[in-house]
């Protein structure tokens, strides 16, 4: 059964947390350059797979005794707050034009660049953070596939004009308001259980 509560939970937070990253800027570089509908394939696939590997990674994480369960989460989204507070802005990276634009080279550049970007970044760890805390992989997986896909398609169709429009800070000051949020709560479960 799907939770559309922890579904939207999920996609808001994540979303807030990849918007200013610098994939949603590779996004926009490969999307001004190729055909979007093989770059968002190909960024989409990547995405799938990630969320895949943090959400079995969560669900690993859930066969922890609650309290512990808890102050590890707590302390994950409290340090991801901090990494966003932190965080310069990144510059754009140089993407290496495929030799054509065929389908399998645009989609294969898109997927190869996102699944060596994101391995390991912030909002892995948070969509595996957010597995374990809410022990529901399904709605976990779809919200944060959801909103890595929405900041991709975004960044590949209309990143530009979003960005001139919404200062990244901003973003970035909600998004680690979120985390420091979820992590104090984590951590008050953790005492208060």
């Amino acid at each position: 059964m799907i939770s559309f509560t922890v579904m939207a939970l999920v996609f808001g937070v994540v979303f807030l947390a990849e918007l200013p990253d610098k994939t949603a800027l590779a996004g926009l570089v490969l999307g001004t350059r190729y055909r979007a509908s093989y770059v968002f394939v190909g960024v989409a696939a990547a995405f799938a797979l990630h969320v895949a590997l943090a959400v079995a990674a969560g669900s690993v994480l859930t066969l922890l005794p609650q309290q512990i369960l808890h102050a590890l989460t707590g302390v994950l989204f409290l340090g991801g707050a901090a990494v966003l507070l932190m965080k310069k802005d990144e510059d754009e990276e140089e993407i290496r034009k495929p030799e054509n634009q065929s389908f399998w080279k645009v989609s294969g550049a898109g997927f190869m660049l996102i699944l060596v970007a994101e391995f390991g970044d912030l909002t892995q760890i948070m969509t595996a953070n957010l597995a374990a805390r809410y022990d529901d992989p399904l709605s976990v997986g779809l919200g944060a596939v959801l909103a890595l896909w929405t900041v991709a398609g975004l960044g590949i169709v209309g990143g530009k004009a979003l960005m001139k429009r919404v200062p990244l800070a901003l973003i970035t000051k909600i998004a680690a308001l979120l985390m420091l949020g979820l992590g104090v709560w984590s951590l008050w479960e953790a005492v208060a259980g």
